[in-house]
């Protein structure tokens, strides 16, 4: 009986520490530094024709590394800011529309996202793009959180 105690002591302890071991792995810091942001903006000023059509985009100064605002349809606009999510703390991550105009990537680390909802699809960034709020009534869009 004494060996089978030990034995299952030493298992514990063995699953204890590879549990620790593990879970304190160092992660990149995923963390947008919060900057407050209220732009209004006219999809129908030339100086953002490019949002004048749905897949349309267009950067704007604002936010933690500025903003990507894009058309999703007629009606719906995202917007997303421009700090890429895998280790937030290195400067050089800023994110960039490719030639596709579907995805943005960031030349850093090279993780890429679709533009019509942030998602991640391709590593190794794991957390989407952080989005802002908005709102569109025909005319007018405002950027804000």
């Amino acid at each position: 009986m004494k060996v089978k105690t030990s034995f299952v002591y030493f298992g514990v302890v063995v699953i204890f520490f590879t549990t620790i071991t593990f879970a304190c792995k160092k992660r990149k810091n995923t963390v947008i530094p919060y900057v407050p942001v209220n732009i209004y903006i006219y999809p129908s000023d030339p100086n953002f024709n490019k949002l004048n059509t749905p897949g349309g985009w267009a950067y704007l100064n604002g936010g933690s590394r500025g903003i990507i605002v894009y058309r999703r349809s007629n009606e719906e606009f995202v917007a997303y800011d421009r700090h890429c999510t895998y280790d937030t703390e290195n400067a050089c991550g800023k994110i960039e529309v490719t030639s596709t105009q579907i995805t943005a990537i960031d030349s850093c680390c090279m993780s890429e996202f679709v533009l019509t909802d942030g998602s991640v699809v391709k590593s190794p960034a794991t957390s989407p793009l952080q989005a802002y709020q908005v709102n569109y009534n025909g005319n007018e869009l405002h950027i804000f959180n």
